[in-house]
């Protein structure tokens, strides 16, 4: 919405989540952006169209890839782009010491069992054996800490009112969960990086030279 408001763009969402997808559809059509702006319930898996993308970005769902996985990931965004296109991948990454760690934890058991955090190195290595040119990498640690830190407190502000949406255990899940992630972000156990891949055109990249330039 907010790419489709400020730059003119033509935006497509997907989702697994259909309540999700609802959600967003109901924005957009609120704030008279259907012409340009789209959620659909999809795999990305399931997107067979090939170089039809200028641009692409993944925020909240790489946690869910898996290693096995890496090389579909990225190669289903090479094919999607076009020349010269780029891909922002935004996603939480585990440090190499984390490797060592046998059993699963908490949130593998509780919050997300489905996850799998890898080390950055592992998810710049797939990308350019992809084909794309790592054109970025920033990390956004310290950041995600403060947020979690954020979230606690508002969750805590609001117990009651979520104690009317969930159980007492779910509330207290959550809260250690979001505690214990800032924890770890504060602490360089895990960490959040975004990535920009560009998807080489001849060795036109046709990207500004610093990333100052970007941010305008």
């Amino acid at each position: 919405m907010h790419a489709a408001r400020n730059y003119g763009v033509t935006a497509l969402g997907i989702t697994l989540s259909r309540p999700q997808a609802e959600l967003a559809t109901e924005r957009i059509r609120e704030a008279g952006l259907a012409d340009r702006c789209r959620v659909d319930v999809r795999d990305y898996r399931e997107n067979e169209e090939p170089e039809a993308y200028d641009k692409l970005v993944s925020v909240g769902m790489f946690e869910h890839v898996g290693e096995s996985q890496l090389a579909e990931y990225f190669g289903r965004a090479w094919r999607l782009l076009k020349p010269g296109g780029v891909f922002l991948n935004h996603g939480i990454a585990c440090s190499m010491s984390e490797l060592k760690r046998t059993g699963p934890s908490f949130v593998d058991v509780y919050v997300f069992p489905d996850g799998e955090l890898l080390p950055i190195s592992t998810t710049l290595r797939v990308a350019e054996t992809s084909g794309f040119e790592v054109r970025d990498v920033e990390s956004l640690r310290e950041h995600y800490a403060l947020t979690l830190r954020h979230w606690v407190r508002r969750l805590e502000m609001q117990r009651e009112r979520a104690y009317r949406t969930v159980d007492e255990v779910t509330y207290r899940i959550w809260r250690l969960y979001m505690s214990g992630s800032a924890h770890g972000f504060e602490t360089g156990q895990i960490n959040v990086y975004q990535v920009l891949l560009a998807k080489p055109d001849r060795g036109n990249s046709g990207l500004p030279l610093t990333r100052a330039d970007w941010y305008r």
